[in-house]
């Protein structure tokens, strides 16, 4: 019986690493391989390293040279080994080969899984820090179908070596929590950090799939991810799928539209047209290059000091539903969201916003924690021929339209302002609807709320019904049952 002493707090007991592989060697019916690449067999030597790794390693293998390979997986059409197709076909071939040399007639009762990774670390220069795609093909029962967690990383460390032991540890984490915790997705993704530092690996994208985790909502995951510190921003497409932001906006012209979106208003979406028939005008912006993403700070996300899920899962339905790619990040100030594209294209950037937006902008409060103010943050902002597109709005008090032009910012950034504006940094939308610009979202939804009639016609078209047919934003015409997962269809 434990001793317990007076005074004794609970806390998480983490298991050592050698305490995860070897409970995993211990087990006579767990048996797999593993397939690493790039990096060593880093995750592998964990097992090897604990003990009893003979009932638990099939087969451990490092095809490190690309025509080797390629013989074995097949060729890549772009000629790219670190990417996640690679580590798909990696999963597949390698649990083929453990189904067709392991016959169930022999082992009954053997619950077969398959690691791989694909990783690229720190190059010679140390210019580029390197990533890798990682993941678990696996059963939790003899005979069953078989379940996948794929996940993208990124290293910040800048030695190779320090970046090998990170994966190996990461590659460890990942297979005991499979194991051991796919009950939990939520801790799970907590685990894998267990005896890593945020400070040494971001988690930018991750997926579940298969029977165990069939209740799973790959956007929450998603969300759990930013809401964990574990990345700055994650992504999903228009058919409501992680995608990696780096391979969306890899060389791309991106225009962003930031907002709470709760829900997505006429005024949203004629801001989006609008800005997006300026943009593709713009000289060197081609068209077929071009992203938009509708971008979502976490702090819109919050209510009473928590993050509504279901509220996040509303927003992102209906953006998703009007063909949109939804970006939710950690950043409050726009000049870290410009920060961000720019790690992954030097093309042309665009924001869109509304005039009350510019006037935040340029308040000083928001950048005193920064060393150099707001003139450090204006340098970051605007420094990649970034322009603003901008939205008019009518002043509630006066009824006056607002634009670049008589808009009122504080009178010692007038100034600053007139600097930007002079320089065509900031443009006006001048092809607007004066009907709507009386349509706020915090309005639609307080009618919403209150069972208020006329809000349908505040919101683009089809998304009314999309929120009373699945009953969005606490629409309660009737008893309200939402589901986590919806199949919502195209607007």
């Amino acid at each position: 019986m434990e001793i317990t002493i007076k005074g004794d707090k609970e806390f998480d007991d983490i298991p050592s690493l050698k305490s995860k592989a070897l409970r995993i060697n211990l087990n006579e019916n767990i048996y797999g391989s593993f397939a690493e690449i790039g990096a060593g067999q880093e995750t592998c030597r964990h097992f090897f390293r604990a003990g009893g790794a003979s009932g638990t390693i099939a087969k451990a293998m490092s095809a490190y040279d690309k025509d080797f390979s390629d013989a074995i997986y097949g060729a890549e059409d772009d000629g790219r080994y670190v990417t996640e197709a690679r580590l798909r076909k990696m999963l597949t071939h390698e649990m083929n080969l453990m189904e067709n040399r392991l016959t169930r007639e022999k082992n009954p009762n053997k619950i077969f899984f398959t690691y791989a990774n694909t990783v690229a670390t720190i190059d010679f220069a140390k210019q580029f820090k390197g990533h890798g795609w990682v993941g678990i093909k696996y059963q939790v029962e003899a005979k069953g179908d078989y379940n996948e967690i794929i996940l993208h990383v990124r290293f910040k460390e800048t030695d190779a070596r320090l970046q090998q032991e990170t994966l190996g540890i990461l590659g460890t984490n990942l297979i005991y929590g499979a194991f051991y915790k796919y009950n939990e997705p939520k801790k799970l993704l907590r685990y894998l950090y267990d005896h890593l530092d945020k400070d040494q690996v971001e988690i930018d994208t991750i997926n579940f799939s298969g029977p165990v985790f069939k209740n799973i909502d790959n956007r929450l995951m998603s969300l759990q991810l930013v809401k964990n510190g574990m990345t700055d921003a994650v992504m999903f497409g228009p058919d409501g799928t992680n995608v990696l932001p780096a391979k969306v906006f890899y060389k791309k012209n991106i225009l962003a539209l930031r907002g709470s979106f709760r829900p997505v208003t006429k005024v949203n979406m004629a801001m989006y047209e609008k800005s997006y028939d300026m943009f593709i005008k713009e000289n060197k912006v081609d068209k077929d290059k071009t992203v938009v993403v509708f971008e979502i700070t976490l702090s819109n996300l919050r209510a009473e000091g928590e993050i509504d899920e279901q509220d996040f899962i509303d927003r992102a339905d209906l953006l998703c539903s009007l063909g949109q790619s939804v970006m939710i990040s950690n950043f409050q100030e726009y000049f870290k969201v410009v920060e961000y594209f720019s790690k992954y294209t030097k093309a042309r950037m665009g924001l869109a916003m509304g005039v009350n937006n510019l006037v935040d902008i340029f308040d000083e409060k928001y950048y005193r924690h920064i060393s150099g103010g707001i003139l450090e943050a204006f340098g970051k902002l605007f420094f990649k021929d970034l322009k603003v597109y901008l939205y008019p709005m009518l002043d509630p008090n006066t009824g006056e339209l607002m634009t670049s032009e008589n808009l009122k910012v504080y009178p010692r950034m007038k100034e600053l302002y007139k600097f930007f504006k002079y320089n065509g940094k900031v443009i006006d939308i001048e092809d607007y609807d004066k009907s709507i610009m009386n349509i706020f979202s915090r309005e639609i939804l307080k009618m919403i709320s209150e069972g208020e009639r006329g809000w349908e016609d505040m919101v683009p078209e089809g998304t009314a019904d999309l929120i009373k047919d699945y009953r969005l934003f606490g629409y309660t015409r009737k008893p309200l049952t939402l589901s986590r997962k919806r199949n919502i269809p195209k607007g």
